[in-house]
This record gives structure tokens, C-alpha cells and sequence, in this order.
């Protein structure tokens, strides 16, 4: 059993009427696939189906999505699935899930509902038309889910329409603000206070999002972020490129105001850049101005010194806009020495490695790369350690459940609670399957000794769940070590080899220049060959073929200290 799995897959808790239950899919040991069960009684309600990103041991590997085996079965008990918010780790599973568990009604907002239909559009054609909705049109507005009462409140993210969300039952009432932070000084709306939440039925619940519990520092104000975007912009000499989420649209807005201001043209790069702010035109979330807006394709028609490009690529990604330009394979944008290149973004946990090789090549080819080691040019859109206090101040749970975040982050915004005064006891932090228990006839919750499935679901192109831990196994073997294969012709009467043994190497030797080590192997197989067949006797040739992949693979290793995949490839003639 791997480190990725869970115990006691089949175990399934019993129902009662009067307990609250808590089981997160995911987001409680890695950063993405997001998705917590909540349950009381036969009510079942779900928030979030997040994705996330393949690891560097996962090769071929397009992304993972939580497991839902706790849900077979229980279908029709699903009242709803409320999405906080658009980003990926929070609904890019939503097309593959809805799916799989019949399509269940989905609460959330414009901007994600409207996400939530693209993907569904991108992965099954008309399948969005099967999507139940009911839009969140106000945070006042109360839902019924069965057993449960869903209200809603204001939250800041780095995407529009976030929202946070809360869950009463008689057991107990969870407070969730999905992904979050606290902006001192924000340009648009009031600073967000939760104080309100303390008075909500007791015992609460808070479920926080803790991915900034390790982060000390001040955050970045929106008014600083901006003035230094347009300080860079209004005296570059050349391009300016600015690689950011797709997701930051009120940002994208805010450039295309300033470049309006301005004189200068702004092009977006990127199909979820481009895919996002056309949703956000549609709802009138960002005004477009046609006069200054142009299409990457006519770049060539404008000065270097008027062009703006936005773009995304910020973390590296291969295919993306930004990699496309620093590789010299973009159509349409060079980047040139005078340019400036902005990464206006922050470092997603895990690809510390792949941006610093991207800022590396940025740094060869133009004189002007900025981001926020040097500048502040993104603010975050996660909470600090001191914001994570603040909330628990101002809300004052009766239990705190730090949330969405590897093991670590929520053991130190446990800590964090603790020496802000909260009770150590009152703080549970749960693994992937984990189940809490909220009853009415205790005093104090309860995580069950035995959790529920929550392996990692593998989705490799139209696949769902066909690469497992032994698909993937063979990968890992085929990328680090490659493969050996050998053909080897025998005749059905004699059992002597017919013709040469051939070779084929891919990824562990260049045969044409390792002639000795290749013909000693074939030496091993012909030995094998000899000890393991008799003319005399019919032949077990998987028998024949498991033997020679054993001690090819054991002399290849004396030899090379290296273990390639061994395939044997026996023909009987």
C-alpha cells in the first residue's frame, strides 16, 4: 500500500439521524482536489470538486481528481454541491464528478456556474445542458438542503464571485469560507470583518483554509500592487508581458483601464485568459475597450513600446502562452532585450522548480524581468498567519478544522490557533477520509477509527481511473531506467534458437556503441533458453519468458547498476 491510499477502503459509517458527519476527499494531505461530504441523516451535501496537478512521480499523468467510492450507493441522497469558487482545485473535477453521481443540483455564483459549463463543454460535448443550477444572487438568500441550512457570506479571493458558506443542522453549524483572505485596504468595497459569523446557532464549526499558516510577512496591498503595474508599464521602453492566472480578471480590468488611459494596446494570450474574460464580458463583470483591446495576431502593427501583452504561463506550464514566448515557438510574440517581462503572480506550492528554470531563460533573453522578490506587482490571493488569527478571533468557534492545505500547513495554523488562546482539544486536524462526528447526545466530536476511500484518481487523456499505482509504476521504471527488449525466435520441434536474438534499447543504452555488454546478454538468454527447454517436452513459454526477463534484469544490473523494464519477446516457429 502506498503512501497515496487510505485504510479500510470499504468501510461505509452507519446512518443516524442525529449526527453530523465531516469526510474530506481531498485537499487535507496535498494543495488541490478539493471536496468535502457533509452528511446528516439520509442529507447528503457536497462543497467543491476540485482537480490537482499531477507530481513529478506521476508521469503521463494530466491531472487527479478525488475518489467518490463513499458516494456509490447514495446518489439519491445527495441534496446539492455547492462550489465556493471557479479555480481548478475547487471544480475542475466537477465535469468527471456531476457525471459519475447523476448530476445533483449545483449551488454557487455567476462567474462559477459559467466556468463550471466550460469545462463541461471542453470535456463532453452538450453535456452542460444536463447541469441543475441554482444561483447564489445574494448572500442573504437561505437554502434548504434536507437536514441542512445553507446561508452564505462575503469573502475575498483572487477570483470573482468566491463566496463562503455556511451549514446548520442540530448537530452543529459549519462555517467555510473556501479559499480566502483579508485585504486592509481594498480599492472597491469596504475591509471584510466575520464578527457576524459568532453569532451563528452553536456549536460552530470553522473549516479554514490554511495554505498562508507558515506566512509572517505583510501582505501586499491592492493600491501598492497597482501603482507599481503602472509605474512598469507607463515607462517600458519595449513590450510589457505580464504572465498571470487567467483567473485574476479584475486585475486583466484594471490594465486594460490604465492602457486605455494611457494610449498604449493590450493583447490577451492564453485560451483560459481569453475563455475567462469573455464570460466576464458577458456578465458585465469588466468593461472591454474595443479601441484598446487587440488580437495577438496584429502585435506587428503597433511599436514595441505600445504593446501590452497579458498572458498566462506564470507557473511554467509547457503548453502555455508565457513558455511558448521564452522558447522562441510563439507565432506571433519575440521577446527582445528592451522588453519587460512581469510575473505578476505568486509560486503555486510544487512548481518552485519549473518557474525558476522559466525565470532563468526569461533572465537570458531580456534585461527587464520583474516579479515580487524585487517589486510588488501580485498580491496574494491566501491568507497570512495573522489573518488566519484574526478570523478565529473574530468568529470564536466552538471547534476549529484547519483545512485545504498539505499536513503541515494545518498542523501550524492548528499552532497558530492554539497561541492566539483556542483550546488545544477543541482543534482537530483531519486526514483525507478522515470522519467527524458531530452528535446532539455528546458534548464533545468524534473521528472514527477507520476512514473511508480516498485514493488518487488518475485521469490520462479520455481515461478516468485506468492508470492505477502499477500503470503508473511502469512509467516511473520507463522514464528513469527505459527499456530492453529481446527477440528471441525458437523452433517448436528442436528448441533451438532460429537466427539471431535481437536487441532493442530505448532510453538505457545505444546498442550500436555497447556491443559487448549486448552480446554478453544475449549470451544470459541463450543459457536460459538451453537450461529451461527440452525437445522432448511441451513448453510453458511465459514460464521461458518470466526466467529470462529475471536474469537479464539481474545481469543487466551487475553491470550497469541500473534496472531497466525487461521485455521478452519469445516466438515459436
Amino acid at each position: 500500500m502506498t503512501k497515496k491510499q487510505s485504510v479500510n477502503f470499504n468501510y461505509s459509517p452507519k446512518h443516524s439521524e442525529k449526527k453530523l458527519r465531516i469526510i474530506p476527499l481531498g485537499g487535507q494531505e496535498e494543495v488541490g482536489r478539493n471536496m468535502t461530504v457533509f452528511e446528516y441523516g439520509q442529507d447528503i451535501v457536497i462543497l467543491d470538486m476540485g482537480m490537482q496537478f499531477p507530481e513529478e512521480d506521476m508521469p503521463g499523468v494530466d491531472y487527479i481528481i478525488p475518489d467518490i467510492s463513499y458516494l456509490k450507493g447514495k446518489e439519491k441522497n445527495i441534496r446539492g454541491v455547492i462550489l465556493s469558487h471557479g479555480h481548478l482545485d475547487h471544480i475542475g473535477a466537477a465535469p468527471i464528478l456531476l457525471k459519475e453521481l447523476g448530476y445533483p443540483p449545483v449551488i454557487a455564483r455567476n462567474f462559477t456556474v459559467a466556468l463550471v459549463k466550460h469545462k463541461m463543454e471542453d470535456y463532453e460535448k452538450n453535456s452542460s445542458k444536463l447541469l441543475k443550477t441554482i444561483l447564489i444572487k445574494s448572500v442573504d438568500e437561505k437554502i434548504r438542503l434536507g437536514n441542512f441550512n445553507v446561508g452564505f457570506f462575503d469573502i475575498e479571493h483572487s477570483i470573482m464571485d468566491a463566496v463562503g458558506i455556511t451549514l446548520n443542522t442540530p448537530a452543529g453549524t459549519v462555517i467555510h469560507p473556501g479559499d480566502w483572505t483579508l485585504e486592509e485596504n481594498p480599492i472597491d468595497h469596504r475591509p471584510m470583518s466575520y464578527d457576524h459569523l459568532s453569532n451563528l446557532p452553536r456549536p460552530t464549526i470553522l473549516m479554514l483554509e490554511s495554505l498562508g499558516a507558515t506566512e509572517f510577512g505583510k501582505h501586499t496591498e491592492e493600491k501598492e500592487m497597482y501603482a507599481n503595474l503602472e509605474k512598469v508599464i507607463s515607462s517600458a521602453e519595449g513590450k510589457v508581458i505580464i504572465g498571470t492566472f487567467s483567473s485574476q480578471i479584475k486585475r486583466v480590468g484594471q490594465i486594460l483601464e490604465y492602457a486605455q488611459k494611457i494610449g498604449k494596446k493590450v493583447a490577451l494570450d492564453g485560451y483560459s485568459m481569453k475563455m475567462n474574460m469573455e464570460i466576464a464580458k458577458q456578465l458585465g463583470y469588466v468593461k472591454i475597450y474595443k479601441e484598446s483591446l487587440i488580437s495577438v495576431n496584429d502585435i506587428h502593427k503597433y511599436s514595441d513600446s505600445q504593446i501590452v501583452v497579458i498572458c498566462t504561463g506564470a507557473q511554467g506550464e509547457g503548453n502555455a502562452a508565457l513558455s511558448r514566448i521564452v522558447n522562441d515557438s510563439h507565432r506571433f510574440i519575440k521577446i527582445r532585450k528592451k522588453d519587460t517581462i512581469i510575473f505578476s503572480s505568486s509560486v503555486i506550492p510544487g512548481n518552485e522548480r519549473t518557474i525558476q528554470r522559466l525565470k532563468d531563460n526569461l533572465y537570458r533573453k531580456c534585461d527587464n524581468v520583474i516579479h515580487t522578490d524585487i517589486m510588488d506587482v501580485h498580491t496574494s490571493g491566501h491568507s497570512n498567519a495573522a489573518d488566519i488569527q484574526k478570523v478565529i478571533k473574530q468568529i470564536r468557534p466552538d471547534y476549529f478544522l484547519p483545512v485545504y492545505a498539505n499536513h503541515y500547513f494545518l498542523k501550524e495554523a492548528a499552532k497558530l490557533a492554539i497561541k492566539n488562546g483556542f483550546p488545544k482539544d477543541n482543534i482537530f486536524v483531519l486526514d483525507n477520509g478522515s470522519v467527524i462526528e458531530f452528535d446532539v447526545k455528546k458534548s464533545r466530536p468524534n473521528i472514527l477509527p477507520k476512514k473511508v476511500k480516498t485514493d488518487y484518481i488518475f485521469i490520462d487523456g479520455l481515461g478516468v481511473g485506468d492508470v492505477g499505482q502499477v500503470v503508473l509504476r511502469d512509467r516511473q521504471m520507463l522514464a528513469e531506467d527505459g527499456m530492453f527488449v529481446i527477440t528471441v525466435i525458437i523452433d517448436s520441434k528442436t528448441k533451438e534458437i532460429v537466427g539471431h536474438i535481437q536487441v532493442t534499447s530505448r532510453g538505457f543504452i545505444f546498442v550500436k556503441e555497447n556491443f559487448d555488454l549486448v552480446n554478453a546478454t544475449k549470451n544470459v538468454v541463450k543459457k536460459v533458453i538451453k537450461e529451461r527447454t527440452s525437445p522432448d517436452m511441451s513448453i510453458n513459454w511465459n514460464y521461458v519468458k518470466n526466467n529470462i526477463r529475471e536474469a537479464v534484469g539481474s545481469f543487466l544490473f551487475t553491470k550497469t547498476q541500473r534496472r531497466p523494464m525487461v521485455l521478452p519477446v519469445v516466438i515459436e516457429v
